[in-house]
């Protein structure tokens, strides 16, 4: 089996909420970059941006590269998601 290929390993509750909360956090980076504002600021909005879009893009697609380095599986998923956890 090749290691590089995506397997699911975020719960269908958590990936809701993935999307849910990074969807909020670039609506929100993206009213912030409308203010003006101190120069600093604007690195912390721009981090803001993409932690939302990372939480978008994991919740999509049900992959977590994090949660795959730690060897974390969700009980939900034991299983029943592929063959790569008993």
């Amino acid at each position: 089996m090749d290691d590089r290929r995506f397997c699911v390993n975020i719960s269908p509750t958590e990936r809701i909420g993935r999307i849910a909360v990074g969807l909020a956090a670039v609506a929100i980076a993206i009213a912030l970059f409308r203010e003006p504002g101190p120069a600093g600021a604007a690195a912390l909005k721009v981090l803001l941006g993409l932690a939302g879009l990372d939480l978008v893009f994991t919740g999509a697609t049900g992959h977590c590269p994090l949660y795959k380095a730690l060897g974390h599986v969700p009980a939900s998923l034991k299983g029943k998601n592929n063959d790569r956890y008993p």
